[in-house]
C-alpha cells in the first residue's frame, strides 16, 4: 500500500492562510484520524492530498512520489464523501461497479470484485436495490463499497458518518475498523467527532487554525496533551482549567491552599501563577489526598455516572461522580493532586 507525505504544505485562498506550512508523516496501514472544529483546515488537508485542491506552497508525496502535478484520478486514492454521493438512478450493484467501469475492466472482473465487496459490507441483498430503498448506515456502506473495489492505495474519509443517527455512528465506527484491519490500507479520517477520534485512530492529529496542536497516539493525547487547546477540545467534558497562584510550590484557589510534590514543585521552576488541568473523571477518586467543597451549578444524569457542574476560581469546571453520591447544593469532591497537568498560564504550553 502506501505512506503519505506532507513537507511545509501551505495553503491560502487571497490573503486568508488556511493551512500554515504543516508537516506530517502518515505510515504505510495506518489509520490516521484528522480532528478539529469547524474551519480548522482538516478537510482542506484531504482535499489536498486527493488532489480537488491546489496547494500554495510545499510538497505531498503518495507512496514516496511527488504527487503535486499529478491529477487526482491518477493518485490512486478513493475518497468517501459525507454526503454518500450515490447515483439514485442507479442500484447498488451499479453504483459499487461505476468506477470500475470507468476504468474499463472486464465485465466478470467488475462482478467479481463488486460481490467480494459487498460480501465484506454485508450488502449482497440489497445489490438490486436503489440508494433511495436504504437507510443511511447502508448508503454509507455503498459508498465504502465503491472505494473498496478500486483497490486504492489510500483511503480519504471526510466526516462520512455524520450525517447518521447516534446509535447507527457507533455501529458504523466499529464497522469501519474492521474494514482497516481487513484491507491493510493506509486511511485518513476527518471528523469534529473526539469520540471517532479516540475510538478509531491509531494515531490523531488535532488541529487549530490550520496548525497543526498535536499528533500523536489517542491514549497520549487524551491523558497528556500538549496544550489547554488540544486538553480542552478531547473528552466530554473537557478537561477542567483553573487559573492558580502558586506560593512556595503550593498552590493557592478559593480558599484553599494545596501542597504539591517536591517533583511537581520542581517541574514549575518557582513561578508565581500557572494553569492547573484535570479531568472531570479525576475529580471525584478514591485514592484521593484532597476534598474540597463546590457549590453545585447543575447537575445530568448520564446513566451510570452523574456530571456536575460547579466553579472553581471563576472557571467553570465538571466533575464525573458515581449515580450513589449524595449532595444538595454544595458538593464534596475529592481528588488526588498527582492527576494535575500544569499550563503556563500565558502560552497555554503545557509546562
Amino acid at each position: 500500500m502506501a505512506n503519505v507525505s506532507l513537507k511545509n504544505v501551505v495553503k491560502k485562498y487571497d490573503s486568508k492562510t488556511i493551512i500554515n506550512n504543516i508537516s506530517l508523516e502518515i505510515k504505510d496501514k495506518e489509520f490516521l484520524v484528522l480532528v478539529g472544529s469547524s474551519g480548522c483546515g482538516k478537510s482542506t488537508i484531504l482535499r489536498m492530498i486527493a488532489g480537488l485542491e491546489d496547494i500554495t506552497a510545499g510538497e505531498i508525496y503518495i507512496d514516496d512520489k511527488c504527487v503535486n502535478n499529478v491529477h487526482p484520478k491518477d493518485r490512486d486514492i478513493a475518497f468517501v464523501f459525507q454526503s454518500y454521493a450515490l447515483y439514485p438512478h442507479m442500484t447498488v450493484y451499479e453504483n459499487i461497479a461505476f468506477p470500475l467501469k470507468m476504468r474499463k475492466f472486464k465485465k466478470d472482473e467488475i462482478d467479481k470484485k463488486v460481490k467480494e465487496a459487498a460480501e465484506i459490507l454485508n450488502l449482497t441483498e440489497y445489490l438490486g436495490r436503489k440508494p433511495k430503498q436504504l437507510s443511511g448506515g447502508q448508503r454509507q456502506r455503498v459508498a465504502l463499497g465503491r472505494a473498496i473495489v478500486r483497490n486504492p492505495k489510500v483511503f480519504l474519509m471526510d466526516e462520512p458518518l455524520s450525517n447518521l443517527d447516534a446509535k447507527l455512528r457507533v455501529q458504523m465506527r466499529s464497522e469501519i475498523k474492521k474494514l482497516h484491519e481487513k484491507l491493510q490500507t493506509t486511511f485518513i479520517y476527518v471528523t469534529h467527532d473526539q469520540t471517532e477520534a479516540l475510538t478509531m485512530g491509531d494515531r490523531i492529529v488535532v488541529l487549530d487554525k490550520g496548525v497543526i496542536q498535536q499528533a500523536d497516539k489517542p491514549e497520549e493525547i487524551y491523558y497528556n496533551p500538549a496544550n489547554t487547546f488540544v486538553g480542552g477540545f478531547l473528552g466530554s467534558p473537557s478537561m477542567n482549567f483553573i487559573k492558580v497562584e502558586l506560593d512556595n510550590g503550593n498552590i493557592k484557589f478559593n480558599d484553599y491552599e494545596i501542597a504539591l510534590s517536591d517533583n511537581q514543585k520542581e517541574i514549575l521552576h518557582e513561578r508565581k501563577e500557572c494553569i492547573v488541568g484535570i479531568r472531570p473523571e479525576k475529580m471525584d477518586v478514591l485514592n484521593s489526598n484532597y476534598e474540597f467543597k463546590a457549590p453545585v451549578d447543575i447537575s445530568e444524569m448520564l446513566g451510570s455516572e452523574k456530571i456536575v457542574y460547579f466553579n472553581i476560581n471563576g472557571s467553570k469546571c465538571a466533575a464525573k461522580v458515581d449515580t450513589q453520591k449524595q449532595f444538595g447544593k454544595d458538593i464534596t469532591l475529592n481528588f488526588n493532586t498527582n492527576d494535575f497537568l500544569f499550563f503556563d498560564s500565558e502560552s497555554c504550553l503545557r509546562i
